[in-house]
């Protein structure tokens, strides 16, 4: 029986983004450059975007944000020669387990409860626990996506927050509360 190598096709715009960040070159917005230590391949830049997306999913978010957080991630991490690695091992990791359940790596599963079985599986270890917690800056401290979730950004600058709309309360009701009333709505 012949086997033929599997090719995996790469949509144009994941090529661009993942080509970037492997370059190190800070050529997308807010993406801090690489360090040489932590090249990621295109194949460990999916999985890590992928995982991103199903630790923290927003269908409204293009994947641009979340390989820019996995950027951020791989130069804090690049700092620390102890974790310089953690995120290529990890990427393997998970394709790894991805492979071992369905005979697929992880970026290439499509139904949302087998990646999570795998993420399941590689809870405990200190890769996941890095990704989740440094994730959560990296990712909702890009100030491009502020304005997606309603938020304005820094305040202090602008007098803060009291004299900008924060005692406007529409959403409450318009009666004020009578003179026996000892606690308001």
């Amino acid at each position: 029986m012949r086997t033929i190598d599997r090719i995996d096709v790469v949509s144009r715009r994941s090529f661009i983004g993942v080509a970037a960040l492997v370059a190190g070159a800070p050529t997308i917005v807010g993406a801090p450059a690489f360090a040489a230590t932590t090249t990621l391949t295109i194949v460990a830049s999916a999985t890590l975007t992928r995982m991103a997306r199903d630790l923290y999913p927003h269908d409204r978010l293009s994947d641009e944000f979340y390989s820019n957080a996995i950027a951020s991630i791989a130069e804090q991490l690049s700092q620390d020669a102890a974790t310089a690695q953690l995120l290529t091992e990890g990427a393997a990791m998970l394709d790894s387990e991805a492979v071992r359940r369905s005979k697929f790596p992880y970026a290439k599963l499509t139904l949302d409860a087998d990646r999570l079985a795998v993420l399941n599986a590689i809870s405990s270890s200190t890769f996941f626990s890095k990704m989740r917690a440094g994730l959560i800056t990296a990712l909702y401290n890009q100030s491009d996506l502020w304005s997606r979730f309603g938020y304005e950004g820094s305040s202090a600058e602008k007098g803060g927050y009291l004299h900008r709309g924060f005692n406007d309360l529409e959403w409450l009701p318009n009666e004020a509360p009578s003179a026996g009333d000892t606690h308001a709505s």
